[in-house]
């Protein structure tokens, strides 16, 4: 038989299959992807990816590719009739008072989020991650797998019936909510489980002047019509349904029109899908040298947050540098069990998040009505990580805040903030998410990085406030980071903070050798 290798096999070719060969090749990591199908799904399923994702994409230089939104863009929901009926209400994603809409004009990131359908976003990342040398195979299944101290090897099958193995240091699976791997590796799940089955018909029609009023998702509430629409931004529109029954074209057509409230335009339907809504999260997102990520990890209703498809981006990024590290040797094997140890919490307060708020407490129970509601900007960029690769990240601590309000927090992604460099305002993002960086404004901490980065062997870039860049306001800025001008801050490659030291301490270059060593084997104690 056949036998192909590469560093790490991806199983799953879509969203987060894509970007985890996207991710993993920015580090110069080999992938093999395999897709059963032959590309991307004919319905465009998700449509929004926020901004912690937009960072992610313009690190990946793909971000000129997508249309990002503008800055006051808040995607709304209304009850109506009909869209050419009668108009009830508008929601919004987070309750929201007028207090809290000035306090979310605070910027947080560089970027917008974006709008595209996901059929369109994949050829993008699909020809990225193949540019960065991911061999991708699709009409390609997975038939088994096994795992030694050596490695992992699988079985696949081509859609001609040729089998052949793939062998690899490691495997993601990115493989969906019915992911194989994951039942293989009899990893439970926890949660609200299968909330109803849902039935959709994509469609294409003019309706562009029912979006004038900014809003992008409708609940149809009529007699005998009970429905969710929502447009692609594209000209097509998906109209869905929880009854579970079949309907053939004609009643499709008619319903269509019920929905839109008017039959003097004309309707092509595209496609019918049929689906199961779901909300579960995995105990665990690994087992061995194997990774589960995206849909395969946490099962999620879409939102208007987000919570789905970024989360998963989110997974692929975690994991990715973590492998990266491992397998170059940089970095102990230890380090990637806070794969599992960072990223599950993260989906499990955003299946909370999900239930508490409105547009699914229907379906929630006495733990997720309990649940307080938090501010989108404090799940977007204000998340925290607590494992093994973090310094003082107490248990005591909140799952989430606003990034000021964290102020620098070991454990929580480096703040977004504005700095000049060679007469260039640039965010201070562009100096993260590569190799290490620690930053502080007293040179003193230079000589120490440099003697960590060749006790270590690991990449430890220096940047001093005042020379590799300038702040408008010095103290400002290092009270985001919370330190002094003596202190310093250690960001990982992710972007995440790992440690800070909040003045000049004794026997510096010392003590930051085993800082970095200790995150670097995933040896800290949280």
């Amino acid at each position: 038989m056949q036998t192909d290798k590469t560093q790490v096999l991806i199983i799953g070719g879509s969203l987060v299959g894509l970007s985890s060969a996207l991710f993993l090749g920015l580090q110069n990591v080999k992938t093999i992807v395999v897709e059963k199908h032959q590309g991307s799904s004919a319905h465009p399923r998700a449509i929004g990816y926020t901004q912690r994702t937009m960072e992610l994409f313009a690190e990946a230089g793909i971000l000129d590719q997508i249309p990002q939104v503008s800055n006051d863009f808040r995607l709304k929901r209304a009850e109506i009739e009909s869209l050419a009926g009668k108009w009830m209400e508008d929601t919004e994603w987070t309750p929201t008072t007028e207090k809290k809409i000035k306090e979310q004009k605070k910027e947080y990131s560089p970027y917008t989020g974006a709008s595209l359908a996901q059929d369109k976003l994949e050829p993008i990342l699909r020809k990225r991650a193949t540019e960065l040398g991911a061999d991708l195979r699709y009409s390609t299944e997975l038939i088994s797998f096994t795992e030694d101290e050596n490695g992992i090897t699988a079985i696949v099958r081509e859609r001609n019936g040729n089998e052949y193995s793939i062998q690899a240091e490691y495997l993601i699976a990115a493989d969906g909510s019915n992911s194989r791997v994951r039942k293989t590796l009899d990893i439970n799940r926890k949660g609200l489980g299968h909330l109803n089955t849902v039935r959709s018909i994509l469609f294409r029609a003019p309706l562009e002047e029912y979006l004038q009023y900014g809003i992008h998702q409708f609940q149809i509430n009529q007699p005998g019509l009970k429905a969710f629409l929502t447009t692609y931004n594209d000209g097509r529109w998906v109209l869905m349904f929880n009854d579970d029954v079949e309907m053939n074209p004609e009643e499709q057509l008619a319903t269509i029109y019920k929905a839109i409230g008017r039959s003097d335009i004309e309707v092509e339907i595209i496609t019918t899908g049929r689906w199961e809504l779901e909300a579960l999260i995995a105990e665990e997102y690994s087992q061995g040298r194997i990774f589960i990520a995206g849909d395969a990890a946490h099962t999620l209703p879409p939102t208007r947050g987000g919570f789905g498809a970024n989360t998963g981006i989110h997974d692929a990024h975690n994991i990715a540098w973590k492998l990266a590290a491992v397998i170059s040797k940089i970095s102990s094997p230890k380090l990637l069990q806070t794969y599992s140890a960072e990223r599950q919490p993260v989906a499990w307060e955003r299946y909370l998040q999900t239930f508490a708020r409105p547009d699914y407490a229907v379906y929630g129970n006495d733990e997720t009505r309990g649940t307080t509601i938090l501010d989108d900007a404090a799940m977007e960029f204000g998340q925290l990580y607590q494992s093994s690769a973090i310094i003082k990240a107490s248990k005591d601590l909140p799952p989430a805040r606003k990034p000021d309000e964290w102020a620098g927090q070991p454990g929580t992604r480096a703040p977004h903030l504005w700095v000049t460099s060679n007469k260039k305002t640039v965010s201070t993002l562009a100096y993260f998410q590569k190799d290490w960086v620690l930053l502080s404004a007293d040179n003193q901490w230079k000589q120490a990085a440099n003697d960590a980065w060749k006790s270590t062997g690991i990449t430890l870039k220096f940047l001093k406030l005042g020379e590799d860049f300038n702040a408008e306001n010095e103290q400002e800025f290092l009270a985001a980071f919370g330190i002094t001008s003596f202190g310093a801050s250690l960001i990982r490659p992710d972007g995440f903070i790992a440690w800070r030291s909040l003045d000049m301490p004794i026997n510096t270059s010392e003590l930051l050798k085993d800082v970095l060593a200790d995150l670097s084997s995933a040896t800290c104690k949280v």
